[in-house]
């Protein structure tokens, strides 16, 4: 499967829709927030890492809400 690159815009708007689903102050939406805003590799890899251990309908859910 490949590997999808998300820009920094997008990575704000997805932490505004985990804010929205999961709260603002969710470690995934901390994270998001955190590498939207610096660019850091490690803070993306960080971000990525956290998003993908949420449970599949929050993911879901935010990635519907990034679609609209």
């Amino acid at each position: 499967m490949e590997e999808v690159k998300i820009d920094r815009e997008a990575m704000g708007r997805l932490a505004k829709a985990l804010a929205f689903i999961c709260g603002a102050d969710h470690p995934t939406t901390v994270a998001l927030k955190a590498a939207a805003e610096s660019g850091s590799e490690k803070d993306i890899a960080k971000a990525r890492r956290l998003f993908l251990g949420l449970k599949s309908g929050d993911r879901r859910a935010a990635l519907t809400m990034l679609a609209d």
